[in-house]
């Protein structure tokens, strides 16, 4: 939803409604996750999506017709059925959309807030009619009026009341999904909710203001990441050499780790090549426990590194947890290509991916074929 901000703005401030579908539930492959937001102005135009384009379409007709007749409804698209499904994944998934005839101003709120550093969860009431946990066809009844979402931030405390107060078991699984940037569906006591989990913006700090650097700013600014850019020496952290970073510190980087408030939640790459920059760099964001750290430099270069980690006090574990020579292996040399490895590496350590080709894990899960036909046997 927050990506999506710039969209509903812009058709509000031209006085139209808009409406919303959103993923509550995947069923096998599908192309987008669960929390996946499709916005429909009332004049038909449409922003997002809740599938690879094969049910867009479809959705964005049941957002108009929610606007009409202004009721919530849960309709699951899957497999292609004559007799069930009317739209077809083209991947063989199926998804729940539950689709709403507005946004919930706090929803947008929500949005805001956590673009601003501050992780929310919206938790939604379903409707009654929402189709079984069992995968099958289910033709979408007549919705309800929408129900009033309930906002929780990170600890699970209630942000925004609803008049049917959140249980205990939604609750948790606000604070479990903050943290872990996962939407879901929750069935409690009779009724589901779904939880749509809004994590603050991810951040990336990078210590060495390089001409890699300049071209990781730009791309982690379009996978949706806050950039920082940490470097001592004025001559090299200027604004006209980074003029997308959102924030620009020339401070060592300890001093710049407390400024900003390092922690678990952050990836830092140290692309200075110098070690009296470097390794202070690694030893400081270990301790503070950044989510992911990672090191220019050669083989050789982090072998003599290495063994200076552990001097300074880092445990073998700690040493093993820096990605070092940094960035997945693409093939590539140039400042662009290497900032594009090195993106790909911290979106799959935040992710839980292996940076593994799509089609050889395809492959791999695919059954044995039948022998191929050869000659007969004399």
């Amino acid at each position: 939803m927050r990506e999506l901000l710039e969209a509903y703005d812009a058709w509000r401030s031209e006085g139209l409604g808009v409406g919303r579908a959103i993923v509550v539930r995947v069923f096998g492959s599908a192309p987008r996750a669960e929390g996946s937001v499709l916005l429909v102005a009332e004049d038909g135009r449409m922003m997002g999506s809740v599938s690879g384009g094969c049910v867009e379409g479809a959705a964005a007709e049941q957002v108009l017709r929610a606007r009409r007749d202004g009721r919530s409804r849960v309709i699951r698209y899957g497999i292609s059925d004559e007799d069930a499904w009317d739209v077809g994944l083209a991947c063989g998934g199926t998804i729940d959309v539950l689709v709403e005839p507005a946004v919930a101003a706090a929803v947008v709120d929500a949005a805001r807030a956590s673009a601003t550093g501050h992780g929310r969860a919206v938790l939604t009431p379903l409707p009654a009619d929402l189709p079984p946990s069992v995968l099958g066809p289910h033709r979408p009844g007549d919705g309800s009026a929408p129900a009033a979402p309930v906002v929780a931030d990170r600890d699970g405390a209630v942000v925004v009341a609803a008049p049917t107060a959140a249980p205990a078991a939604v609750l948790e699984a606000a604070r479990t999904g903050i943290a872990a940037g996962r939407s879901r569906l929750v069935e409690v006591g009779g009724a589901a909710w779904f939880v749509e989990a809004l994590p603050a913006r991810p951040r990336l700090v990078v210590v060495g203001a390089t001409e890699v650097t300049r071209w990781l700013v730009r791309v982690a600014r379009d996978v949706g990441y806050e950039t920082v850019v940490v470097d001592a020496r004025p001559a090299f952290a200027t604004a006209e050499r980074f003029p997308e970073v959102d924030r620009l510190l020339v401070a060592w980087p300890d001093e710049a780790f407390s400024e900003i408030d390092l922690g678990p939640d952050d990836a830092v790459a140290v692309l200075s090549h110098d070690p009296k920059f470097d390794e202070p760099a690694i030893v400081e964001a270990i301790r503070r426990g950044a989510r992911y750290v990672g090191a220019v430099g050669s083989r050789k270069s982090q072998a003599s590194r290495r063994i200076r980690l552990l001097e300074a006090g880092l445990t073998e574990a700690q040493v093993d947890a820096v990605r070092g020579p940094i960035g997945l292996d693409l093939g590539g040399r140039d400042p662009s290509e290497t900032a594009l490895a090195i993106v790909a590496e911290v979106v799959a350590a935040r992710r839980g991916g292996t940076g593994a080709p799509l089609w050889e894990k395809l492959r791999d899960r695919q059954p044995a074929g039948p022998a191929p036909a050869g000659p007969a046997p004399a």
